[in-house]
């Protein structure tokens, strides 16, 4: 435990590292300018500035406070507001499954620690990079810096524009529509993802879901998009016809 804490300290002098922080640079400025809009939506619902700011720092989730700030402004059940971010972010469920075996040796304070910090765009950068856990400690010490690097330019940049956003709020308007420029960043790296047919299929069964479950409340349709994906990849997964000691899937 204590030698893991020890190497733990020195994750930021590995090289990837750096690379994980300047791989999530040439993406964050879409993400920051969602930020710096987020900020701005939560003073205008009718949040005080010490709210807003506790609500970024210890939520950091954009979806999640973007689709309780109109309920908060409306004086909704605290259930409801609870229920409606429990739902929206229902994806890094099938996030920290995945992530599981990459993280499962430290110890439970660093789990927590990565776990917050690790937002969307890093969890995709992430995996893109690294499609299996590590073997050995040289991998594992890789993975997490450079896991440790992009999360962590991430959270700095989402934060410094968020709370940019708050300071300037009655600054800024909302129509500028910033927030857009977030969703291009995510759809833009989420594309480079789609590297073979089963992707591919997942993301259009998902997007597809996505609307046709618009109507749902709570951002329900958010979860029927992640259901029917994930169902439909197991089908498709017991079903593909493969090779003797070949992956189920093509790769």
């Amino acid at each position: 435990m204590r030698r893991l804490t020890a190497r733990a300290s020195r994750w930021w002098q590995h090289p990837a590292f750096g690379r994980g922080m300047r791989e999530m640079a040439a993406v964050s400025p879409g993400l920051a300018a969602w930020g710096l809009m987020t900020g701005v939506a939560m003073v205008k619902s009718g949040m005080s500035t010490v709210e807003a700011v506790a609500m970024s720092l210890l939520v950091f989730a954009g979806s999640s406070q973007l689709a309780a700030m109109p309920l908060i402004a409306a004086a909704a059940p605290l259930w409801v507001i609870l229920a409606t971010g429990f739902c929206v972010n229902l994806r890094f469920v099938v996030f920290s499954a995945h992530m599981r075996p990459y993280l499962m040796h430290l110890p439970l304070r660093w789990r927590l620690f990565h776990g917050y910090l690790t937002a969307d765009l890093s969890y995709v950068m992430f995996t893109r990079h690294y499609h299996h856990p590590p073997v050995n400690e040289v991998e594992r010490r890789e993975q997490l810096a450079y896991l440790s690097g992009g999360s962590l330019f991430n959270w700095v940049s989402w934060q410094g524009a968020s709370l940019l956003g708050i300071a300037l709020a009655n600054v800024i308007p909302t129509h500028w529509g910033l927030g857009f420029a977030g969703i291009l960043a995510l759809i833009g790296v989420g594309c480079s993802l789609a590297s073979s047919h089963l992707r591919r299929v997942a993301a259009g069964v998902a997007g597809l879901a996505a609307v046709a479950a618009y109507a749902l409340p709570l951002k329900l349709n958010i979860v029927v998009a992640i259901a029917s994906a994930v169902a439909l990849c197991l089908i498709i997964d017991a079903s593909w016809p493969k090779a003797p000691g070949s992956p189920k899937v093509p790769a």
